[in-house]
């Protein structure tokens, strides 16, 4: 059992690092509070590894990741948008009264519920099915389950940094986009099968959304003098 702890959870460590869920947790990170998205996380992982195992090891079978990631690319592409139609509002909500989405009851279940669909249609959970069927199914478990935790665990803390040197909207703007390009592979790519196409719209759209950030930071630097000079007149 220790063995077959150890081996997965290095398995798993480093086949997340710079993996989609790394980053995943680091936009909810932008989002919610550390340890909502810690908690979200582990839960996830224990149930995904958990389905995984149970897969590998008593039915001796695969995951069906297609559907996995067809339900995951939606839920993805859903909360982009609502991240977004939060920050276009352009008001911080704290300001007034609202309560904000770190501190909402739904956020736990919001963070479980699309981190599960995408682990689940992983290539961890593919690794995690081939582990069990050769190794104590309950040191594979635990040794996936705690390598996750750690992988994404350093990408909440890059996320937490972020958080507290960036401006809230700017926040929400990227973290809309990370979860906009999350959906899009997840379902050109994982669910379709169609990677050329994933890889040209996901360039695309991190080429769109560069050239627009350059714009709008020019257009602001270039409407600076123009109020400086005018506040000027008017004093």
């Amino acid at each position: 059992m220790l063995t077959a702890t150890l081996v997965s959870l290095g398995v798993v460590f480093l086949a997340e690092l710079g993996d989609r869920s790394q980053l995943i947790a680091m936009a909810y990170a932008l989002r919610y509070r550390w340890w909502i998205v810690l908690t979200g996380v582990a839960i996830a992982a224990c149930t995904a590894h958990g389905v995984s195992v149970a897969i590998g090891h008593f039915l001796g079978a695969t995951v069906p990741t297609r559907p996995m990631a067809l339900a995951s690319g939606f839920a993805f592409l859903i909360f982009a948008v609502w991240t977004w139609r939060e920050s276009a509002t352009g008001e911080d909500s704290e300001d007034q009264g609202i309560s904000t989405p770190t501190a909402s009851r739904f956020a736990l279940l919001t963070v479980v519920s699309p981190f599960l669909l995408a682990e689940l249609g992983d290539k961890t959970t593919v690794a995690t099915v081939s582990l069990a069927s050769d190794h104590n199914w309950l040191g594979v478990w635990i040794g996936t389950t705690l390598g996750m935790i750690l992988a994404d665990g350093a990408a909440i803390g890059v996320g937490m940094l972020l958080h507290q040197r960036l401006p809230k909207r700017l926040l929400q703007i990227v973290a809309s986009l990370l979860f906009l390009l999350f959906g899009l592979w997840m379902l050109l790519d994982g669910a379709l099968g169609w990677r050329p196409v994933a890889v040209g719209v996901v360039a695309t759209v991190v080429l769109t959304a560069v050239a627009a950030g350059t714009a709008q930071t020019l257009r602001r630097r270039g409407a600076t003098p123009v109020i400086a000079e005018r506040s000027k007149q008017e004093a």
